[in-house]
């Protein structure tokens, strides 16, 4: 999986600002203890002092240390059943002053050796989200709000199919492909006419391929092509070109230049050979893909994606009726 350097290093901050808040408050916890029973800081003292001393003395003399230790262990089995009791009689648990981890898995790390704990993968989630969030309306973009009432249910004389049909079986197409987003999934290219749900659709996967941890970048064509020829170009071409999903929405709209031209290439092809994901929405048909970005872009869309037909009467138009 992989993971925005940038959003990363938010994610990371925000996980120890977090991680240091639950100390504080355990902090509180344990002086307002101590305030109301003095003997249960003297036990923690005792228990965090009198190991070492036992150790270097044994250490000093020469001798084994094990039996001292035994000793010890005695001694602190007692010291905390003493401890558990006095908070019991307090009102309180009596593993009240144990501070444990939130994440018993990584101990509050955010890493399981080399990899990415899940605790920390909500927090990355997070960051991404709030940047989605920037672009589009995460909180209404979503299959659940997804309407098939703007979509007739009389079949095409051409197609030979009705709208509606057509879009209950686009739908369940992007709905499992975001639900089981993986490095396995394919690539998407979502064509039709303006108004007839590719930008939500498309929004709704980035909502579900992001909580679930993957790294996305969201924008439109002429924003990312923008981007790649900026101050910034070799983040914003990392970033295009190493996320676990791109969604290029808008394809098309975007001025054409020979920069832009060479730019679709590098980024469809880039991704198809490292196995990286797409999801591509535009206005264009086929042919016209072909015309304006060139064969070798239209032959490895249509050989490497699944292309998803829309149409039907224009949702923004229907609304303003």
């Amino acid at each position: 999986m992989s993971y925005d350097g940038r959003l990363m290093r938010q994610a990371l901050a925000r996980f120890d600002e977090d991680k240091q808040r639950r100390a504080e408050n355990f902090r509180a916890r344990e002086r307002a203890v101590y305030t109301k029973c003095p003997r249960i800081e003297e036990i923690d003292r005792e228990l965090s002092h009198t190991m070492a001393k036992i150790i270097a003395s044994g250490l000093r003399r020469g001798t084994d240390p094990r039996p001292a230790i035994e000793a010890l262990r005695e001694e602190n089995l007692n010291l905390q059943q003493e401890k558990r009791l006095l908070l019991t009689r307090l009102g309180l648990p009596g593993d009240y002053l144990e501070e444990k981890p939130k994440c018993s898995r990584c101990n509050d790390t955010g890493f399981l050796g080399s990899e990415v704990c899940s605790c920390l993968r909500g927090y990355y989630a997070k960051e991404q989200n709030k940047e989605l969030s920037g672009l589009l309306d995460l909180g209404s973009q979503c299959f659940e709000n997804f309407n098939f009432d703007y979509y007739s249910s009389v079949p095409d004389e051409d197609l030979g199919v009705s709208p509606r049909t057509n879009m209950e079986r686009v739908y369940d197409i992007c709905q499992d492909y975001a639900h089981e987003f993986s490095p396995k999934s394919g690539n998407l290219l979502l064509t039709g006419g303006t108004g007839l749900g590719k930008t939500f659709l498309s929004a709704s996967i980035a909502r579900v391929v992001s909580a679930s941890g993957h790294s996305v970048v969201y924008d439109t064509a002429g924003h990312i092509f923008a981007r790649f020829d900026g101050e910034n170009a070799d983040t914003a071409v990392s970033r295009a070109l190493g996320c676990d999903l791109l969604i290029l929405d808008d394809l098309g709209t975007e001025l054409m230049t020979s920069f832009v031209h060479s730019a679709m290439y590098q980024i469809v092809n880039t991704r198809l050979i490292t196995g990286k994901k797409t999801v591509i929405s535009t206005n264009l048909s086929p042919d016209e893909l072909g015309r304006r970005y060139g064969a070798p872009v239209l032959s490895r869309l249509q050989g490497e994606y699944q292309m998803l037909l829309f149409f039907g009467e224009d949702i923004r138009r229907q609304k303003r009726k």
